[in-house]
């Protein structure tokens, strides 16, 4: 994979370029129902502004919500699941194209370079695994691309706090807050998205 010079913050004429977005989240729906409903809304945006969800294939949970969502609307889908999860989370057999890969290293690296930028929603181990694999190559420079965190209910609230303590005890390069950005709800995604993002 080509390194790229460290470009942050993005400009605002990087947004408006965004084609394609990869969706990290959980394989269930949590106990929150706003958790499901927030997913839900994003597929419905992303579909109306003809932006292809890039997500790990499954159809369960909220990883089903935001892909049955899109699909609801025509929307195009892009799926890529592990032969090791093909059980667990059930791929989704409804896509536009389904990936099924050799191994969960494949997925992610296949996710990350599908997408123009990403969106983190609730879930679990995977997820923050997902998270911090793609915080970790924008710190290293190689990548560059956006990452959005829905906090939905206050959600990450506790994992923003622990990056902060991590950032002012010494452990992280550069300002974390240009690294990502807190959404509360799917329609702030819009501003940014048409490229008026601050």
């Amino acid at each position: 994979m080509k390194v790229k010079k460290n470009v942050f913050p993005l400009v605002k004429s990087v947004f408006m370029q965004i084609k394609s977005i990869a969706v990290f989240c959980g394989s269930k729906t949590g106990n929150n129902p706003l958790f499901e409903e927030h997913t839900k809304q994003l597929g419905y945006l992303l579909a109306e502004k003809n932006i292809t969800l890039i997500y790990g294939g499954g159809n369960k949970g909220l990883m089903a919500a935001v892909a049955n969502a899109v699909l609801e609307k025509k929307g195009k889908v892009i799926g890529i699941i592990p032969k090791v999860l093909t059980n667990w989370e059930h791929q989704h057999e409804g896509l536009t194209e389904l990936h099924i890969v050799e191994t969960m290293h494949t997925r992610k690296q296949m996710l990350y370079e599908k997408c123009d930028a990403a969106i983190i929603l609730p879930g679990g181990y995977g997820t923050l695994d997902e998270v911090f694999e793609m915080l970790t190559w924008n710190q290293l420079s190689i990548h560059d691309k956006k990452i959005f965190f829905l906090n939905t209910a206050g959600f990450y609230d506790p994992l923003i706090l622990h990056i902060q303590q991590m950032q002012n005890e010494g452990f992280l390069y550069g300002n974390h807050e240009e690294k990502m950005t807190i959404l509360k709800e799917p329609g702030e995604l819009v501003s940014w998205l048409a490229g008026s993002g601050d």
